[in-house]
């Protein structure tokens, strides 16, 4: 990694949770020089404008979600449901992580992004595309594998999970308290337990 590359990254690094939390749209120049003790002009020398910035900012956070995410779906978990309940285990332990860094990324990004802010809203829309289609493709493999109910639309039990996650993480954060979150991710346990296995508890 080149000397530019690395001031790069310090910068999105230092500068993550700032956007998150305060808001891509609010977060000012003079903020991200407080946070990475830099001047607005070696700032600019690494990013064209803060639009640049914030967008490869929302693309680290996301990136960092996904990865911790994707984790359940490993090889780590070795059943198809056991991949989907460690997905459900992953929001229950580390659901105050993610709210004392500002909440979900994409739902952030989403709101803030809608309408005023094209090309981080393309973004976003790309980040939930690779969201539904990690879970819908594990949902897939269990059909192929007989584990899952074959009849089950994947892609539309995909879509109602990250529906309720993040209805349940907005009501959560806005109100806080964690049952809101609580009861979407025992809705998708029910759905994994009685409509997706084959052998419904």
């Amino acid at each position: 990694m080149s000397k530019a590359e690395k001031t790069k990254l310090f910068i999105i690094e230092k500068t993550a949770s700032l956007f998150n939390t305060k808001g891509y749209l609010s977060t000012t120049l003079s903020d991200i020089a407080k946070a990475t003790n830099l001047t607005k002009g070696s700032i600019y020398g690494n990013f064209a404008n803060k639009d640049e910035l914030a967008i490869e900012v929302y693309k680290y956070n996301s990136s960092v979600l996904s990865k911790n995410m994707s984790r359940s779906f490993s090889d780590e978990f070795p059943t198809t449901m056991d991949k989907l309940y460690a997905f459900v285990d992953f929001y229950r332990e580390n659901w105050r992580s993610v709210f004392s860094n500002g909440g979900c990324p994409l739902m952030n990004a989403a709101t803030e992004s809608d309408d005023i802010f094209p090309s981080l809203k393309n973004q976003v829309k790309k980040s939930f595309e690779d969201w539904s289609g990690k879970i819908s493709s594990v949902i897939i493999q269990g059909q192929k594998n007989g584990d899952l109910n074959e009849k089950a639309n994947a892609q539309e039990y995909a879509s109602i999970f990250i529906m309720l996650l993040e209805g349940g993480i907005l009501l959560s954060k806005t109100t806080g308290d964690e049952k809101f979150l609580n009861l979407a991710l025992d809705r998708i346990t029910h759905m994994i337990d009685n409509e997706l296995n084959i052998l419904p508890s």
